[in-house]
């Protein structure tokens, strides 16, 4: 199961200039992992021009260093390139999440159900520690606990799928995570009373434990729905669900702060 890169506590603030590929990975890797974060919690805003020249400033690096990040973020389809005129953050929209939210649904069902069908003790056994650790997180689930959530249900629902025998599927539903994650920041605070993600989490834990697929793919496909439905939900209500969302801890605001969750 992969992992996401670990950010190193010191670096040189003389960096090497000119040839990207000479660059010391460690660098790339940590601008790109704090520029990843940046953006999927809300410090930078979709559609926001990312200037190289502010952000080498902002996090200590070199303008190729940080060119190279951006590039591999450009990738991810976390940021659109714009030719000459430099860098953006990707835009959210409504219409991008219901295709991510259906493609997420084909690939991670189907993976899910492949991973019951080759499940073993020591995929039940790490199952059972993820499910335990996301459940201490989220109950409740804290604006303060929100970024070590985001990491155990990344976590829980990686194991969920390691089984399925596809190194390319993994790769797929990493990605598509990744995005999920930048909607759920959205989503958690707008779900007063709307919804229980940890009773939705016992669901599909309860069911891949048992070995009973089919109920399983039932409550993951009611549980990555649940996000575009409370949002929509939400903006039918006059709340204005893309507005910025930025606070000091990078969690996400609403109009209704008193509960917070998420997927």
């Amino acid at each position: 199961m992969a992992k996401r890169p670990a950010l190193i506590a010191v670096f040189s603030d003389e960096l090497p200039q000119g040839d990207d590929a000479g660059l010391p990975r460690t660098l790339i890797e940590r601008a790109y992992t704090q520029l990843r974060d940046d953006i999927v919690e809300g410090r930078i805003l979709p559609g926001e021009k990312l200037r190289v020249e502010h952000l080498r400033l902002r996090y200590g690096v070199s303008a190729g260093t940080l060119r190279e990040a951006l590039n591999r973020l450009v990738s991810d389809a976390l940021v659109e390139a714009e030719g000459q005129r430099g860098f953006r953050v990707t835009p959210v929209t409504m219409q991008d999440l219901d295709d991510l939210t259906d493609l997420r649904v084909r690939i991670e069902i189907e993976a899910l159900r492949q991973s019951i069908r080759h499940a073993n003790a020591p995929w039940r056994e790490e199952l059972q520690q993820a499910y335990t650790l996301m459940s201490d997180i989220e109950r409740p689930l804290l604006p303060e606990r929100v970024q070590r959530w985001e990491a155990a249900n990344t976590q829980f629902h990686e194991v969920l799928v390691a089984n399925c025998g596809s190194a390319w599927t993994l790769r797929l539903l990493r990605i598509l995570n990744r995005h999920s994650e930048r909607y759920r920041r959205f989503a958690i605070g707008i779900g007063q009373g709307r919804r229980n993600v940890h009773d939705e989490h016992r669901g599909i834990f309860e069911a891949a434990m048992a070995g009973n697929e089919l109920r399983a793919a039932l409550e993951l496909e009611a549980h990555i729905r649940a996000t575009p439905e409370l949002l929509k939900a939400a903006a039918r209500e006059g709340v204005d669900i893309f507005s910025a969302y930025k606070t000091p801890a990078g969690c996400a605001q609403s109009a209704h702060p008193a509960h917070r969750e998420g997927q």
